[in-house]
């Protein structure tokens, strides 16, 4: 869909029937792809929309040649809304081949001959990088239609995949589940992560899993066309940089800046990451104030991220600003918690909330998902991070769980955890 948008200029989106209304929210024609349920979830619609199947049931024999400015629409992605309403972010002609610009670009493309296998869900930003970066680098992509975890270790070792881009909840699989040691996996040349923060325990993990493996890690939204910062694909340098996204991608200029004052501070030294460049998107469809505030007159992208980088230009992640949990006067971040507690060898998975509290403000609680047939208590969690963290970033609240709820792009959806906190605390 997006090669045929780009391409021919296509002034339609196509959608889901999950995501019908808010496609026809865009004012655009709409093209529906249905699914084996989509006949009742479409009865809802109070706007004429074309279904993909009669779309293909059509035979133009001439199709008009439409002029195309880098600066018209290519594409409207919504973005997660995992910290809030989602918004359709419009990237155009000309930040798709910016894009296309920085993904081949021999400091981040590497020159193998890669087989890469595409797993990201490609409504997602990420997903788009994946499938249009490699057709511009010529490489072979393996696309599987939906997430099977043997499946995906067959396919691995059935077409020698040299090159896995993946989010961080199937990383933890792989480097947790047993039954990967049963297939060949020598071929893995680099395994790409995005799309959330990984922590050093799982760095490590993964280095010891996949010794012929270099982790390259990086960093992008959906309003900056999925570019921001990536490891070099030749790894030099990086074990010095253990746990970094990586240096600032090509093309684009970055300033980080205390959310305070605005004002732009040195090296080593958080802040709220802003960028610049041909890669950021043009605005929210429909959204005035909200592009307003996120793009200022200098054409800044206030990214919302809390990030530093250190002396050698690699970019570290710290956390999501609106996510920082206010303990007392200090600001504690979710994922450096939650990190250490992924590296406790009876955890599975784990994510860490705000949760109110009258003296404090708020604490950090943690939702585990243990091992199987595991036995840790929550007090043993709780010592676990203790004994490692300042006194102010204590986990002092623990629940367990089966499964860390996430968007279908593998991102943690925190705000259902802190919905579920909520009931569960007047039960």
């Amino acid at each position: 869909m997006y090669l045929m948008n780009v391409c021919a200029g296509a002034k339609y989106i196509f959608t889901v029937p999950e995501l019908l209304a808010k496609a026809e929210a865009t004012g655009l024609p709409v093209v529906v792809i249905e699914g084996d349920e989509a006949s009742s979830k479409l009865g809802d619609s109070k706007k004429p929309f074309l279904r993909y199947s009669d779309l293909l049931s059509g035979n133009p024999r001439n199709i008009p040649r439409v002029q195309v400015s880098q600066e018209d629409p290519a594409a409207i992605l919504f973005s997660s809304g995992t910290t809030g309403e989602s918004k359709g972010v419009v990237l155009t002609h000309g930040n798709f081949i910016a894009m296309c610009a920085v993904v081949t670009a021999p400091r981040v493309d590497g020159g193998l001959n890669k087989v890469v296998l595409h797993l990201i869900p490609m409504f997602h930003i990420f997903g788009l990088l994946v499938s249009v970066g490699n057709i511009a680098r010529g490489a072979t992509v393996v696309v599987l239609p939906r997430f099977d975890f043997l499946e995906m270790l067959t396919t691995i070792q059935k077409y020698q995949v040299t090159s896995f881009p993946l989010v961080p909840p199937i990383l933890l699989l792989m480097i947790k589940q047993d039954v990967v040691q049963k297939f060949d996996m020598s071929s893995l040349r680099n395994i790409g992560c995005g799309a959330a923060p990984l922590g050093k325990e799982q760095l490590d993990q993964c280095a010891a899993r996949f010794p012929n493996a270099k982790l390259l890690q990086g960093y992008g939204l959906t309003e900056s066309s999925a570019v921001g910062s990536c490891t070099p694909a030749d790894g030099a340098e990086f074990a010095d940089h253990f746990g970094s996204a990586g240096m600032l991608g090509p093309t684009l200029e970055a300033m980080v800046v205390d959310p305070l004052t605005n004002e732009a501070v040195p090296p080593t030294k958080q802040g709220e990451l802003w960028l610049r460049g041909p890669t950021i998107m043009k605005e929210y469809v429909g959204n005035a104030k909200a592009t307003a505030e996120a793009i200022d007159k200098d054409s800044w992208l206030h990214t919302g991220d809390l990030v530093y980088f250190d002396n050698d230009g690699y970019l570290y992640i710290v956390d999501r600003l609106k996510e920082l949990i206010k303990y007392k006067a200090n600001q504690v971040a979710p994922a450096e918690l939650e990190s250490l507690l992924l590296g406790h060898p009876a955890v599975l998975d784990a994510a860490v909330i705000p949760f109110p509290d009258e003296e404090a403000g708020e604490i950090p609680m943690a939702y585990i998902v243990r091992k199987p047939e595991s036995a840790l208590t929550a007090e043993e969690a709780m010592k676990f991070v203790a004994e490692q963290v300042a006194p102010f970033k204590k986990i002092r609240k623990v629940a367990f769980i089966e499964a860390i709820p996430k968007s279908a792009a593998g991102k943690m959806e925190r705000r259902k955890l802190v919905e579920l906190s909520r009931l569960q605390s007047k039960m």
